[in-house]
């Protein structure tokens, strides 16, 4: 996949070995990485360089070996190419997300062989991580992240990790997460009874976590009049319909809905209510807070980083009481939704938006591809 050159700037390679952009379960990853490429296209004609999804969820050295052998044979196919096709040869390399469970077998070590800078964004560094099942591709990835001429952060706690261990001479920067805004479209306040909505995947780990949680904070609330429309897939399907069946049919779980679809739930709810427990940053909040739907989540670092407290969103503590004090008080003012619906698309726009990421990314690599 190549984009059109909107300049006469040198060549970008894109890697994104978590998701490929053109996997066929949407998520986050895969959304963000999709923006990064549009993102990428102000600055120089760019290329995905290799779609090989690099990813190991389980801990096990032996799938680990595997794919240490495909990246590289898939190095020596592109370096290969690379020679054979000199237009093709990229002057920057950028990989996206890179941490112990997705490093970058890659993008590095071609980087290194071409003599061109390699730039990651949203680096993970899990020291902790180098004993253990994912001993060998935490290594990988603490290879891959120091060998960066730059870092880009999504979130301060991401950035505190990156700085701490850099090799001197890497810079490390901002780049906070970002999405190309629906059109505005005019609100008119909060339906009776209150419309909530949730979005995300369903899995085992930190989602399921999150699922339970909210569940337990509408048990507190069942004395106030609200529905629930779920949106969301995944292996984990089975417990969540158990976890919101004694809700009856206040809640909806629609399953995975296509693009167009999900907007239509953006529109027609009041507030997307997600705990988002060890959320990387989380593109649902940015989705809902562009289509002028507040949001409320559990306050850590990762929410924070896309959601002020007070602005376009409520942040709240890590259990169900706190979460379900603060949902019960938005339910009961409906005025204060709405002022939180009008100031989430305001914040958005202009602290989150396509454009102002494209420039920003522009001025970052502009010095490394010169």
């Amino acid at each position: 996949m190549t984009t059109a050159p909107r300049n006469a700037l040198p060549r970008i390679a894109f890697y994104a070995p978590l998701k490929p952009v053109d996997h066929p379960i949407p998520s986050g990853d895969r959304q963000m990485a999709r923006l990064i490429l549009r993102a990428l296209e102000a600055t120089a004609p760019v290329e995905v360089a290799s779609g090989l999804r690099v990813y190991d969820g389980a801990g096990a050295p032996a799938a680990q070996a595997q794919l240490t052998a495909a990246a590289a044979a898939e190095r020596d196919r592109l370096l290969s190419l690379y020679a054979a096709e000199p237009a093709r040869r990229p002057a920057l390399w950028l990989s996206y997300h890179v941490y112990y469970k997705a490093p970058d077998l890659i993008g590095s070590t071609i980087a290194g062989s071409l003599g061109i800078p390699y730039v990651v964004v949203e680096a993970t560094r899990a020291r902790k991580r180098l004993t253990g099942p994912w001993a060998a591709f935490a290594a990988a990835a603490e290879t891959a992240i120091a060998a960066a001429d730059l870092v880009l952060c999504v979130s301060a706690r991401d950035r505190r990790a990156v700085e701490a261990y850099a090799p001197p001479g890497q810079r490390v920067a901002m780049l906070p997460p970002f999405l190309d805004l629906p059109p505005a479209v005019e609100r008119s306040g909060p339906q009776s009874p209150p419309r909530l909505l949730t979005v995300a995947m369903m899995r085992p780990g930190d989602k399921l976590a999150s699922y339970r949680l909210l569940a337990e904070s509408l048990h507190f609330l069942t004395d106030q009049p609200w529905t629930l429309d779920i949106v969301g897939d995944g292996p984990a399907a089975t417990e969540v319909a158990a976890l919101f069946a004694p809700f009856g049919p206040r809640v909806t779980l629609h399953g995975a809905c296509a693009p167009a679809d999900l907007a239509g739930h953006y529109r027609n709810a009041d507030l997307l209510v997600w705990p988002g427990l060890n959320e990387a940053f989380g593109m649902v909040y940015l989705e809902a807070q562009g289509h002028g739907v507040p949001v409320l989540a559990i306050d850590n670092a990762g929410t924070g980083t896309v959601i002020r407290n007070g602005i376009g969103g409520r942040l709240t503590g890590p259990d169900p009481q706190d979460f379900a004090a603060v949902l019960s008080a938005l339910l009961a003012d409906p005025p204060a939704l709405r002022r939180l619906g009008h100031s989430a698309r305001a914040h958005v726009e202009a602290h989150h938006g396509l454009p102002a990421a494209a420039e920003r990314l522009r001025g970052l690599l502009t010095g490394l591809l010169s």
